[in-house]
């Protein structure tokens, strides 16, 4: 499809749209006027990671494109939990650590988005404003009746679970509800017509959607990305250490800007559509590159995404930090360097063979304890092997002060 809107010509021409709804209908009310958006963040965690990143990215697009984004945080849904791609509950946060929460991952958001009272400024709202005010009969009878348990029951982020016979607790099954009503109220209280997310959420969504429709009349829409995996299939932001944060108390600029330089050759061009504001003709242009050129790739990708988090100083001083190390070979003193012939070494064997561990007991209570990292990234499974391609090196650090290099 063709979409006359700049809106939709941009999510689909940097790789953002999966489904949409209505995506006629929609391209013609952003063509003619600004459509208030919305996606849902629970505050399960004192930080998002980087798994959100393109949803962020997305109400980024929304507002470059002249339109409005509202970044609704879920104080009260997070008393829920969505059991979208889980097989386990979630553990209740109390209401103190949800709002210390969401607190802290108010600040990633002022990175991405202009916040203010004009009408296309980003405001942020949380959903405990008006779901922590329902009562319990009123929802029943006024929400209630426009849901079926049947159809309910159709859903992936229910029916996978009990597929995998694990437990799916009353208060979770009502979550698709609750998010539905997150929808209607935005509409009426913001103007609000579109919904923006994951493609695990298309659901949900769609619920909103009906009972927007059938509560109100209201002609609402929504868009969902693609399932962001890497080129090895994993899933977006899943390392083998965990998760990559965007809060800069829990992960330095410096391994946010590692993540991105490590970025995997078929991944490089994709990447810059989602996550950096290069423009598509220049990405279309830089796609040619191959070899040391494609590395040179991955550095500028690595530098814009982290500039958009952290800053221009922040960005240049771990770029400045990582051609030092891997350059240069040194950080302030000459790096021991271990070279590898077969290609691969097990982690612990590459601590003891550094000097890093008098024994691999050692090296395994090191891990333990987090103090062990490749190229920034920390390494939590003692099992894990360091694969090594190319000439370029990998740099195995302990703590702060010892750090190695393993070459081929």
């Amino acid at each position: 499809m063709t979409y006359s809107s700049t809106l939709l010509r941009l999510l689909e021409t940097r790789g953002y749209i999966h489904q949409a709804t209505d995506a006629a209908a929609l391209d013609a009310l952003a063509a003619k006027e600004i459509v208030p958006g919305y996606i849902g963040f629970d505050a399960t965690a004192p930080s998002l990671h980087v798994g959100s990143l393109v949803q962020i990215m997305m109400l980024r697009r929304l507002q470059q494109a002249g339109h409005k984004p509202i970044v609704l945080m879920g104080g009260g849904t997070t008393k829920v939990g969505d059991p979208s791609g889980k097989d386990e509950s979630r553990k209740l946060l109390t209401e103190a650590d949800i709002q210390a929460n969401i607190a802290s991952i108010r600040r990633v958001f002022e990175h991405f988005l202009v916040f203010g009272d004009g009408p296309t400024d980003a405001v942020l709202v949380d959903n405990d404003l008006w779901l922590s005010k329902l009562g319990y009969l009123d929802l029943l009878r006024t929400v209630g009746p426009h849901f079926t348990v049947n159809r309910m029951l159709t859903f992936d982020s229910v029916k996978l679970r009990l597929e995998r016979e694990q437990p799916l607790t009353f208060l979770e099954f009502n979550y698709m509800i609750l998010q539905a009503y997150d929808f209607r109220e935005l509409a009426l209280r913001l103007g609000c017509r579109l919904q923006l997310g994951g493609s695990d959420q298309w659901g949900n969504i769609v619920n909103g959607i009906e009972l927007g429709r059938r509560m109100d009349g209201a002609d609402l829409y929504g868009v969902t990305t693609p399932l962001i995996t890497t080129a090895d299939g994993a899933k977006m932001g899943k390392t083998a250490s965990g998760a990559v944060w965007l809060n800069a108390d829990q992960l330095s600029a410096y391994d946010y800007w590692q993540f991105w330089r490590n970025t995997a050759d078929g991944d490089v061009v994709r990447f810059l559509k989602l996550f950096t504001d290069i423009p598509v003709l220049e990405i279309a242009l830089l796609a040619k590159f191959q070899g040391a050129e494609l590395n040179q790739l991955k550095i500028r990708l690595a530098n814009e995404a982290t500039t958009m988090l952290h800053g221009h100083d922040a960005a240049e001083a771990a770029a400045e930090t990582a051609r030092r190390v891997f350059e240069e070979g040194a950080t302030g003193e000459d790096l021991p360097t271990l070279r590898v012939a077969e290609g691969q070494i097990g982690i612990v064997h590459a601590l003891t063979a550094l000097g890093f561990a008098a024994s691999n007991g050692e090296a395994r209570r090191k891990i333990a304890e987090g103090a062990v990292r490749l190229n920034g990234v920390t390494i939590g499974d003692p099992a894990f092997v360091v694969m090594l391609e190319g000439d370029e090196p990998l740099k195995l650090s302990l703590g702060k002060k010892r750090h190695g290099l393993l070459t081929a």
